[in-house]
């Protein structure tokens, strides 16, 4: 199409009213009579009402108003609204060179999606020189009641533009989080987002919602100083391999038969069970690298059908704990270095792994991975990591990987 040729018009239909079988094939049987190009095209049916909007060029021996007539006379016969708008060359050839401005993605999850949250997050994007291209939904339909605890919906926004001030924008969002009880998600939308290959999982408090070392203190009557230290771990005040050290020395002399009976009391996190039934359905292998303990983790191995787990090993003689841990510990850094290792191995990227963990110690491997989730984390973490979850069960991942409940089986 040469910008200089009268004869070629460029027409954007838009069609809307109640959705019924066979309305795209009537209404592209016409154009089809014509000889039209169709140059863009999108449907969406919201409550069985249909928005339908086609881009058309007309060829330059067809003049539009018979086109245009047949559209008018057949949107009427399946009582359908018709809107026509010229569109000049130059706005054509505009609206192509946006295909050259990054795309992003951002995804809005919580129990609730409401406009005040849609409004504040579309406000910010505007703010910073983003345009919404798309919005869809990802999460199952809402009930119309539906006071459940475990429900949970899912907007995704596509977005073109490049922002003015990213790191500003995140802090934007991160207020909108803690103020409206809403997790935004926000990635540029590449190749790799849409072929992850490895998904790695803290343990403590992500896959189960334990801390299984204040379990096994709780066992040795040392709970509340165990307790302690744990948290000022999570929160980072604290150098992990120290932490770990103290404590573990606690636990001198707990009968080991007491780690199975830990084992047989750990309780899933909301969302575990499905998320990683979904992945292993769909090929990802699937790992835990944690700074708890390799005989839990085998355990959680068994379980779920994971594909490896590292961890701390408890060293035990005569039947006891000692006090100490066996070999090397697996602090922060060590556990970016087996991601990165895990990576090697399958002979991947590194921006196609997820992982996903709650603790100071798993920031180093969030940052690492192409897709790292700060899930239910303190808010050093949650500041730090790209990506958080913290309003809904660890099967939200899936959202952040662009999964539809309507596609899963699980």
């Amino acid at each position: 199409m040469s910008h200089n040729d009268p004869d070629n018009e460029i027409i954007l239909v838009n069609i809307s009213g109640s959705d019924r079988p066979g309305v795209t094939a009537a209404l592209m049987g016409i154009l089809a009579e014509y000889g039209v190009r169709v140059l863009d095209i999108s449907q969406a049916m919201v409550h069985q009402n249909l928005a339908l909007a086609i881009l058309i060029k007309l060829p330059a021996s067809t003049a539009s108003a018979p086109v245009l007539k047949d559209l008018l006379f057949e949107a009427h016969k399946l009582e359908l609204r018709v809107r026509f708008q010229p569109v000049t060359p130059a706005e054509y050839q505009q609206w192509v060179r946006g295909e050259g401005q990054t795309a992003y993605v951002l995804t809005l999850l919580g129990r609730r999606v409401t406009a005040a949250q849609i409004a504040r997050i579309a406000g910010v994007t505007t703010a910073h020189g983003l345009n919404i291209e798309d919005i869809v939904r990802l999460s199952a339909r809402s009930p119309l009641h539906d006071d459940s605890h475990a429900s949970r919906a899912c907007l995704e926004l596509s977005l073109r533009g490049e922002p003015d001030d990213a790191d500003a924008m995140k802090a934007e969002f991160l207020s909108i989080s803690r103020e409206m009880d809403v997790d935004i998600s926000f990635q540029e939308d590449n190749f790799y987002r849409r072929n992850r290959r490895l998904v790695v999982f803290d343990m403590d408090s992500t896959l189960i919602r334990e801390e299984v070392i204040d379990e096994l203190a709780r066992e040795a009557g040392v709970g509340e100083a165990v307790s302690a230290v744990t948290e000022a771990a999570m929160r980072g005040e604290i150098d992990f391999r120290d932490s770990l050290t103290r404590r573990v020395a606690l636990l001198r002399g707990l009968e080991a038969s007491v780690l199975q009976r830990v084992a047989d009391r750990l309780t899933m996190t909301e969302g575990a069970e499905r998320l990683l039934k979904t992945l292993q359905v769909l090929g990802y292998r699937t790992a835990v690298i944690s700074g708890g303990f390799d005989f839990f983790g085998h355990h959680l191995k068994s379980r779920l059908n994971l594909d490896t787990v590292h961890a701390n090993r408890l060293e035990i003689r005569d039947g006891r704990l000692t006090g100490r841990v066996q070999g090397e510990i697996i602090d922060g850094e060590r556990k970016a270095l087996l991601l990165s290792e895990l990576a090697q191995e399958m002979g991947i990227d590194l921006a196609q792994v997820i992982a996903v963990g709650d603790g100071a110690n798993d920031l180093p491997m969030l940052r690492m991975a192409g897709l790292g989730i700060a899930f239910h984390a303190k808010p050093l973490v949650q500041k730090n990591a790209r990506q958080a979850i913290s309003t809904i069960g660890l099967d939200g991942v899936l959202y952040l990987m662009g999964m539809n409940d309507a596609e899963n089986p699980h």
